[in-house]
């Protein structure tokens, strides 16, 4: 729980913890939720595979999966990795607008105007299943429970979406960025994937791009996090963070959005 009084010493910084072996139990229990998405993201990898010979494409950071103005032919289903999705501001500077993971489909803003509208970019080394639209709408026709999943992927990127600009329109620059690391922890819980420790594929001037803020904001909101424990650093200067509990982090948000809400020493 957070103190709204100055901590009288920085947090410790925590012990690198050894990544899990992939036959090795996950190192926390899996909620109902989480569980759920897991197996949600099987079945839909499975029926696009039954369905669907899709391209298996390996990508690693800084890879482009496609470009702003390509023309629109694809989507694109991440299997493995993550990716992060940029577009183009009025005055030509690059602004993240959305972040993707496995199971998350890519590409949806080609379709009404026949040319992808941003770049995705791979964010670290990962596979894409290279989909074809018109090959996909015809197994839709054949499969109508692949059409339920086209459905629900656009709504879901339409909520997550609403969620992001909620965030940015109504929170503090220290619930942005706690809000920001529960989303990341959240995601990877949902794939299956450990919480505690998370290395995080963006960089500080990334993240304030993604979330409104300065590098230097983004930087100190970190800093605060660390010294009311809500978080801890592996390294320094280092992208792994350490998260005692990604509950913690939510409860912080909440109580931000509250008339009197804390502020972090």
């Amino acid at each position: 729980m957070l103190s709204t009084a100055a901590p009288t010493a920085a947090a410790a910084p925590c012990v690198p913890l050894a990544l899990p072996r992939s036959d090795a139990p996950p190192p926390r229990a899996v909620g109902r939720s989480d569980a759920s998405m897991a197996q949600r993201i099987a079945d839909t990898m499975k029926l696009v595979l039954d369905n669907l010979a899709p391209q298996r494409r390996m990508v690693r950071a800084g890879d482009p999966i496609y470009r702003t103005g390509d023309r629109f032919g694809n989507l694109y289903l991440l299997n493995a990795g993550a990716a992060k999705i940029v577009g183009l501001s009025a005055d030509g500077r690059e602004q993240v607008v959305s972040l993707k993971f496995r199971g998350d489909w890519l590409g949806f803003d080609g379709i009404a105007t026949a040319q992808y509208g941003c770049d995705a970019v791979a964010m670290d080394t990962g596979e894409v299943w290279v989909v074809g639209y018109d090959a996909l709408l015809a197994a839709c026709r054949r499969e109508p429970a692949l059409l339920t999943v086209l459905h629900a992927a656009m709504s879901r990127e339409i909520a997550r979406d609403r969620d992001s600009l909620m965030s940015v329109c109504t929170l503090p620059a220290d619930a942005r960025v706690a809000d920001f690391l529960r989303c990341w922890a959240e995601s990877l819980s949902m794939r299956g994937l450990r919480t505690d420790q998370i290395t995080l594929r963006m960089t500080r001037a990334e993240i304030g791009n993604y979330l409104g803020l300065t590098l230097e904001t983004v930087s100190r909101a970190l800093s605060r996090l660390a010294r009311s424990k809500l978080i801890g650093f592996a390294e320094k200067g280092r992208r792994e963070i350490c998260i005692p509990e990604v509950a913690a982090l939510g409860e912080f948000v909440q109580r931000c959005l509250m008339p009197a809400h804390p502020t972090l020493q």
